[in-house]
């Protein structure tokens, strides 16, 4: 086997070899065990592939929000609005979108002050604000959420016949989740 060449300084480089993989949530699971004996390492799978799953996710759409109008959380926000009939107060769009109010209120704040979105005062509640899509706004969504589904559709072209069982499994998912966080 020849050795490697020198680099500038003279010294030989070191060969070259794949960079290790990331451990496997049951090798995380071993190593929390080893060291904390009876914690239940069990949610760590299945939460390990849904954070790496939004991984993939995120990183697969980024490139479509280089210079564009609007970030993905507010194009998130701003899909509910473009087709609805009436207008949403903040609560609402925060509980569809599985997000907290303060988080829905400072992204609406910023929507408003770029022309996206227009708040009114609710004649009903005076603490909470109608909100309705502007038409800058739903220009904005009308360019981008279509190149968004694009982008999607072939991340989960290779699922095949199992989409429908995936979608229902996450279903099942989100209804299990959403059962505890309003327990309190």
């Amino acid at each position: 086997m020849p050795s490697p060449a020198p680099n500038s300084s003279g010294a030989p480089d070191a060969p070259h070899s794949p960079a290790p993989s990331s451990p496997s949530a049951a090798d995380v699971g071993t190593q929390w065990a080893a060291h904390h004996p009876g914690l239940d390492t069990s949610p760590m799978e299945l939460i390990g592939l849904l954070k790496h799953a939004t991984g993939l996710l995120n990183r697969s759409v980024e490139p479509l929000y280089a210079g564009a109008p609007l970030t993905a959380p507010e194009l998130d926000m701003l899909i509910p609005l473009r087709h609805a009939t009436e207008p949403f107060i903040a609560r609402s769009l925060a509980e569809r979108l599985g997000l907290s109010r303060a988080g829905v209120s400072k992204t609406l704040g910023r929507l408003e002050q770029r022309g996206f979105i227009a708040r009114t005062p609710n004649p009903a509640d005076r603490r909470a604000a109608l909100v309705t899509i502007t038409e800058a706004g739903a220009k904005a969504v009308d360019e981008l959420f279509p190149r968004q589904l694009s982008v999607e559709i072939g991340l989960l072209h290779g699922l095949g016949e199992d989409r429908e069982w995936v979608t229902e499994a996450l279903r099942r998912l989100v209804a299990a989740m959403e059962a505890r966080t309003d327990r309190g």
